[in-house]
């Protein structure tokens, strides 16, 4: 268990979630609050996070939406004890934390939705000396591919996977998400700043479904004074979802056995 003074206690969501993580290592930025806005789902679907850190993006959709259950799958020891903890500071009872390396464990049962913020630094870069970081920044040369099919694994029919990546992961996303078995894939970009170069997106797609793919408009993070738009502030601090991206929810379906791929 971290000491005290290792952690620094923050707010999500302006103020409406508590949210303690390390001051030294991996720290929370934008991508898991705007992954957890995408999130097409409702109550009482089932949810995962695969790489869930301290939390940070369960706790924002299950503020959302109140009376998901699901499960977070996060490798570092340290890093799954303190989002337990998290979850516990808000309330979060529907909501368990597996630490296990993902694809290799898998939580039990299937999900409605899955999302995740997949490391992807340099595989070959500098291995950093604090574990936690290391796993949350750098990739392995198989990553992407292994968290898209591990997903497909937890999915049922017609299910969603969210991914928070790079821009420059997006055309070999795009390829392992179609050889996964997933379709309608949606590009959400977000730009830094109006006539900028997007930077970061969001992928979303559902399992066994063939239908067309999708480019919507994204979001302006910032305005030209470097605070955040309107539009950006609703999602990251009052807890709005990101429009265009609820339209077509997943449908709740009778539960089935483990999906084989």
């Amino acid at each position: 268990m971290a000491h005290p003074s290792d952690l620094s206690h923050d707010t999500l969501l302006g103020g409406r979630i508590a949210y303690s993580q390390f001051r030294i290592g991996y720290r929370t930025g934008l991508e898991p609050v705007l992954m957890a806005a995408a999130v097409p789902a409702r109550a009482p679907q089932r949810v995962a996070e695969i790489g869930c850190g301290a939390g940070a993006g369960l706790l924002c959709l299950s503020q959302r939406i109140a009376g998901l259950t699901g499960t977070g799958v996060e490798q570092n020891a340290e890093t799954a004890t303190l989002a337990r903890q998290n979850l516990s500071a808000n309330a979060r009872e529907g909501l368990t934390i597996l630490n296990a390396r993902f694809p290799e464990m898998l939580p039990d049962g299937l999900f409605d939705h899955c999302f995740a913020n997949p490391p992807w630094h340099d595989p070959d870069g500098t291995a950093s000396v604090i574990e936690r970081r290391d796993l949350a920044r750098r990739a392995q040369p198989d990553t992407l591919k292994l968290w898209i099919r591990g997903s497909a694994r937890l999915l049922r029919h017609k299910g969603s996977l969210t991914l928070a990546l790079p821009v420059s992961l997006m055309a070999a996303a795009i390829a392992q998400l179609t050889e996964s078995g997933f379709g309608g894939v949606t590009t959400y970009p977000f730009w830094p700043k109006a006539g900028r170069e997007a930077r970061i997106l969001l992928l979303q797609a559902r399992y066994g479904v063939r239908s067309p793919a999708r480019l919507l408009p994204g979001m302006i993070l910032h305005e030209e004074d470097g605070s955040f738009t309107a539009q950006a502030r609703a999602v990251l601090e009052d807890g709005a979802a990101l429009p265009g991206l609820q339209e077509a929810r997943v449908p709740l379906e009778p539960r089935r056995g483990r999906n084989a791929t």
